[in-house]
């Protein structure tokens, strides 16, 4: 079992999973997830890396923003995340805090969903510190090459998080399990998660507050994809870099990192749902070890 441990960073208090020694690898999560839809990825490569895997603000045991943060409002949900301080950019530099505080001056950036824009950001503002990159099916805001994927609009979730503060925690609370378990059982197409990870899950976006939170990084998408197209208009990604794809989204994670990426690989894993650690842990394996040896 990992040690976890509590670690303040940029103003906020971060749970952190911590297994394994050599070469440090950070693994940063989405939606629905806790540091846990790491656990099976985790197995396989504490025996050659550190291993470091956070909640993200305001996700899981994260703390996040102070009451108000941004928003000039005293009633700002209590915590619930109905201000700024949950954007990409603050992710990258919640990541970066705490590599520092570990005492940790590289480290190869996986990112998943959520995880992947602040990944990205990252190694794109500090490539001395990231030493390779994996993103995985997420998209990077309104970068190029998502066009076919988004032709249809974006998922329906993520207007229905990003609306009126408030309406969306309204409706689900009281109704968390259900609604997790739609998300689980897609990104696994159908086959759902073993009945502790699913209960942890579930435990982590139960309550009102615990959903305010997490549906703050989607009402902070419109700062997150500024602050991409601002970093992308005087930076390329220099660090070796490796974009994953499932189902849903594919390559169009890939279309978008090629024309900003100098050394870019790309996979599809077949037969695989969106929540690729959970869902096909072995075939990731398959690719993240050679690639963070430097071997592939």
């Amino acid at each position: 079992m990992p040690e976890l441990r509590r670690v303040p960073v940029n103003g906020v208090e971060l749970n952190v999973a911590l297994a394994g020694s050599g070469p440090a690898v950070l693994l940063l999560h989405g939606f629905p997830h806790t540091w846990e839809v790491w656990t099976d990825v985790m197995a396989g490569l504490t025996d050659r890396h550190l291993v470091i895997a956070p909640d993200l603000r305001g996700f899981g045991a994260s703390s996040g923003p102070a009451a108000g943060h941004g928003t000039g409002r005293a009633d700002a949900g209590h915590d619930a995340g109905y201000g700024t301080g949950y954007d990409a950019g603050t992710l990258a530099d919640d990541a970066a805090a705490l590599l520092a505080a570990l005492g940790v001056s590289s480290a190869a950036v996986v990112g998943i969903d959520a995880g992947t824009p602040p990944a990205f950001l990252l190694a794109l503002r500090r490539p001395g510190l990231v030493r390779r990159l994996v993103v995985m099916e997420s998209l990077l805001g309104r970068l190029p090459g998502a066009e076919d994927f988004l032709a249809g609009g974006p998922p329906w979730w993520f207007g229905f998080h990003a609306a009126a503060p408030g309406l969306a925690e309204t409706v689900l609370e009281g109704h968390e399990a259900a609604y997790i378990d739609w998300f689980l059982n897609a990104g696994t197409l159908g086959e759902g998660v073993r009945p502790p990870l699913r209960d942890a899950f579930v435990r982590a976006y139960t309550g009102r507050e615990a959903l305010g939170r997490a549906f703050a990084s989607y009402r902070a998408l419109p700062e997150s994809a500024a602050r991409i197209e601002r970093a992308v208009a005087t930076a390329r990604l220099t660090v070796p870099t490796m974009a994953l794809g499932a189902r849903p989204v594919g390559t169009a994670l890939e279309r978008q990192l090629r024309p900003v990426t100098d050394d870019l690989t790309g996979h599809v894993i077949d037969d695989c749902g969106h929540i690729i650690p959970l869902h096909r842990p072995r075939a990731l394996l398959t690719l993240l070890l050679p690639f963070l040896a430097g071997a592939a």
